[in-house]
Parts: C-alpha cells; structure tokens; sequence
C-alpha cells in the first residue's frame, strides 16, 4: 500500500502542472496578442492576465505541483521519479486533444507510445 501511497505525490505533481497548463492555455486562447501593439497595451494586458481569477488558480495549482513534487523527492531517488514528470506531456496532448480541439495526428501517437514505453522500461529498474 505505501507503494501505491508514495506514487501518488507523483502523479498528483503532475495533475496539478497539467490543469495549470491547461487553464492558462484555455484563458490566454480568448486574447490575441498581436492585437495589442505597444507595449504599454501588451504590459496592460500582461498585468491584467494576473488579476485573472483563473490565472491566479493556475498559479496556485503550480504551487501545489511544485510542493507534491518536494515531497515525492523524499520517497524516490530522482532518476526513478523524474522520468514520470513526462507524463505531464502526455496527459497536456491528450487533454489538449479533448478539450481545447487541438488537432491529433499519427506523429503524436507514435510519441505518446514512446514516450509511454521508455517511462515503462525506465520504471523496471527500481
């Protein structure tokens, strides 16, 4: 059962970076950069993103992804843990895929499967 218990710090590191990442890609969506020209408007823009209640939650949860992170770093040697931080790359592209309606093609799966089978073989030597 502590097996299961000190994997979790690790994937809730990783659920917490995703949704972060998620939210930000999802609010800053909704502005277009290139409309705002000088860079009083673009600094406007920068400070007012800040104040965004989602923004502020995505910062938040990067916080939480960080503090899961230092105390997964207390039950794993990191050249075990680190590898499952790529996961967070898989679950962005699927969760991308899914709700933000970005576009999936054949290289994108053949990563993931990579990506899925070197953190495997990774994992084995524990």
């Amino acid at each position: 059962m502590k097996f299961f218990a000190n994997h979790f710090y690790i994937l809730l590191s990783i659920s917490f970076a995703v949704v972060s990442q998620l939210i930000i890609k999802w609010k800053m969506s909704s502005f277009s950069y290139n409309a705002y020209e000088t860079w009083q408007e673009k600094y406007t823009l920068a400070f007012s993103m800040l104040l965004n209640p989602y923004i502020i939650l995505s910062l938040f949860l990067t916080l939480l992804a960080g503090v899961t992170w230092m105390i997964a770093m207390t039950k794993f040697e990191i050249s075990y843990a680190y590898p499952f931080t790529i996961l967070g790359l898989v679950f962005v592209t699927i969760f991308s895929i899914l709700f933000l309606g970005e576009n999936i093609n054949i290289y994108k799966i053949i990563g993931i499967m990579l990506v899925l089978l070197g953190i495997f073989i990774i994992s084995r030597g524990m």
